[in-house]
């Protein structure tokens, strides 16, 4: 395939400085790969992805030119029909590059290349986890290194990591010589569900989450479940922030799903990436660009991001997913405060919530700052703060203006419920 060549990395702004060599000579992969099975998988088709049929047995056709489809695999095939299709078509990328963190580099990388050789010998750059690195000058450095390695249009980008991974990796591979194909494997719940599908692609700004970024669909996006064996519990559940955020604006049966099914087996798993990823992919199916019902997938987020971009600053450890989880209970206080939004239904979603995640409180002394974060949010198209809020389990509202006045009252009603 014409792929041997160094692995590449840096010590400043976030890059782990690595030895020149194929990564494949790095100890201990083969004990790692060894020990994950072949997993179930999902492809996702984007617009510009191979002809060669797939052996389907779910598929949800799609009619934009700018979203996924997505198909359910088997076991054991999905990662040899990847390598066929990276045989296949090896002529036309001139360059592989696989772009990932450190975390998807010991635990993901090693069982990827044992399934798929056809990567062995394609470049690696790596960069230090977390949202703190999810910048515009660590993109520049990754942009020069393309350069420095000769990184030509045909060159292909495989983004192997979680959301920050699968944010930055699309939109370097977007915007460096008018761009580049490039791929998503996600390695977590949170990027499977949700990061890797629609298309959006964007680093923070001064904090502000994803300010700079842009619209467009991988070539191919790839669902190993496997991958999520390696996850902490806490990752985890950061990830089904997400997923109950799905089943709460559009789908009461799959909030019913979510109440009964063990979603750690893998009947469970499977089911519950399967709707996820339909729910959000119909949704993008219908409004590509965010002007309208694609808002409603933002529940959760004026508030879940405010408090995110705040602990970014400060220095504290929070995850996207916990953020969002509280920023969830929060708007539905909003929701029953002004969306009509029944007591019962709002008391039932609230326990249910506190029950499944570790929710902290907030800081009230704070609430200028998160106001003003609230303010610069994206979604606003005024000076006024829009929030997605609930009407019922499986049925919410976009464009919805709350008064700062109700904002403050519901966060003081969030922290008296977790007193």
């Amino acid at each position: 395939m014409g792929f041997g060549l160094p692995r590449l990395g840096f010590s400043a702004l976030g890059f782990k400085l690595k030895v020149s060599g194929f990564w494949i000579s790095r100890p201990g992969l083969k004990a790692l790969g060894s020990g994950l099975s072949a997993p179930g998988a999902m492809w996702f088709r984007g617009p510009i992805m191979h002809e060669k049929q797939i052996n389907q047995t779910l598929t949800f056709k799609t009619e934009s030119p700018s979203s996924c489809g997505i198909v359910l695999k088997d076991k054991n095939d999905v990662l040899q029909e990847f390598n066929v299709i990276l045989e296949d078509y090896q002529e036309q990328y001139s360059k592989v590059f696989i772009f990932c963190d450190e975390n998807s580099s010991q635990f993901c990388l090693p069982y990827l290349i044992e399934h798929v050789p056809m990567l062995i010998g394609a470049e690696l750059i790596e960069i230090e986890s977390g949202e703190h690195n999810k910048t515009i000058s660590i993109c520049n450095h990754v942009w020069k290194t393309l350069s420095e390695s000769n990184a030509d249009r045909n060159a292909l980008v495989v983004n192997l990591g979680g959301g920050v991974v699968c944010d930055m990796g699309g939109m370097i591979a977007s915007l460096y010589k008018r761009g580049l194909r490039f791929f998503h494997i996600p390695t977590t719940l949170l990027s499977q569900v949700d990061a890797s599908v629609g298309g959006k692609l964007a680093v923070d700004l001064d904090g502000h989450k994803n300010q700079i970024g842009l619209f467009r669909n991988p070539d191919l996006v790839l669902i190993v479940p496997e991958f999520l064996k390696t996850l902490s519990e806490r990752h985890w559940m950061s990830g089904m922030a997400e997923v109950y955020k799905h089943a709460l604006i559009c789908d009461a049966a799959y909030w019913s799903f979510l109440e009964n099914v063990d979603v750690k087996n893998e009947a469970g798993l499977l089911s519950l990436l399967n709707q996820s990823i339909s729910i959000k992919n119909n949704i993008v199916l219908q409004d590509w660009e965010e002007k309208g019902l694609r808002k409603t997938l933002n529940f959760g987020h004026t508030i879940g991001h405010a408090i995110e971009s705040q602990a970014l600053i400060k220095g504290r450890d929070l995850l996207h997913g916990e953020a969002i989880a509280i920023g969830m209970v929060v708007e539905i206080i909003l929701s029953e405060m002004t969306n009509g939004l029944k007591a019962d239904v709002s008391c039932v979603i609230r326990k249910k919530i506190q029950n499944v995640f570790s929710l902290t409180q907030i800081d009230e002394r704070e609430f200028s700052e998160l106001i003003e974060w609230m303010r610069n949010d994206k979604k606003n198209d005024t000076s006024e703060i829009n929030f997605t809020l609930l009407k019922d389990i499986g049925q919410a509202e976009f464009n919805k203006v709350c008064s700062v006045d109700q904002i403050e009252q519901a966060i003081k009603m969030y922290n008296s419920f977790l007193s």
